[in-house]
Order: C-alpha cells, then sequence, then structure tokens
C-alpha cells in the first residue's frame, strides 16, 4: 500500500513537472507620450489677462510674453511698453513663484496694462499647462493669466 501511495505521489509530482506552461502574451510597449510644450524655453504670448482678452495695440512695440529659462531659473520677456526681466522657482505641486522682478523704465502712453501684468506676475502661485496653453493661478482661483506657445520668436 505504501508503494502504491509513494508511486502514485511520483507519478502525479512527474506529470504536473512535464505539464506544457502555458506561455502568457507580453502586451506591447505602450508609445512613449507625445512630445508637450515644454514649461521653460517656450515663448508664452499672453491672451487673457484677469479673464479679458489681450492683444497688441498700436502702441507696444511686440507683444506681452514671458520666456522662463532654465539657465538659472531666469524668466525674461515684454509686458506692452518695457522689458521684463527676474527669476522664477518652481516647486512640486506646479508651484511657480516670480522674484526679484525687474523693467526697464520706458513711458508709454497707456501703462495699464503693463502694470495689471506685472502685479500678476508677482501674485501667482500656481500654474498649469495644456496642450499649447499655460495659466499663472493664484491659489483655486480663476486663471490671472492665460498664455499660448507660440512656435518661436
Amino acid at each position: 500500500m505504501k508503494n502504491s501511495i509513494a508511486t502514485f505521489l511520483f507519478i502525479s509530482l512527474f506529470m504536473a513537472g512535464c505539464k506544457t506552461s502555458q506561455k502568457v502574451p507580453i502586451p506591447p510597449t505602450p508609445p512613449p507620450p507625445p512630445q508637450g510644450i515644454e514649461l521653460t524655453e517656450t515663448y508664452w504670448r499672453l491672451t487673457e489677462l484677469m479673464g479679458q482678452p489681450v492683444e497688441k495695440d498700436e502702441n507696444m512695440k511686440k507683444e506681452i510674453h514671458i520666456v522662463l529659462k532654465k539657465e538659472g531659473n531666469r524668466v525674461q520677456g515684454f509686458s506692452g511698453c518695457n522689458t521684463i526681466m527676474g527669476q522664477y522657482e518652481i516647486k512640486e505641486g506646479n508651484y511657480i513663484k516670480f522674484s526679484g522682478m525687474a523693467s526697464t523704465m520706458m513711458a508709454c502712453p497707456n501703462m495699464k496694462m503693463e502694470g495689471e501684468f506685472n502685479k500678476v506676475l508677482g501674485a501667482v502661485d500656481n500654474y498649469s499647462l495644456n496642450g499649447k496653453t499655460m495659466t499663472l493661478n493664484k491659489a483655486r482661483m480663476a486663471p490671472m493669466a492665460r498664455f499660448e506657445a507660440v512656435e518661436s520668436k
């Protein structure tokens, strides 16, 4: 009886070991995500400020924009009348802070838009990217500034 039990166990183990294994198909590697617009080294043209559309007027030398440079975390741009420069800091969770902002001191006929834009840069604390659009926000309020990425300037 012991021999028959041992033989049965041996044959069962042998059969289990000989069982062909099924190959589980390995799913193909997904393609890498599409290359989106980067926050840094992109020319960001201002399209909306405090909920109002922004258009270049005849008194502006060029459109209002910013570029966040990787090197030295520098920001540079144009605020409607003057060239602006300063620094930015990015922290986890899409937090951004602009500091040490300075500008040239040109006088223009209408400085209202420039003043509002500079106030917004001093007030924002976070950003979001969606395709070719960047928004600068304060807390969970509506976007304070909306930008569109421009291919090359």
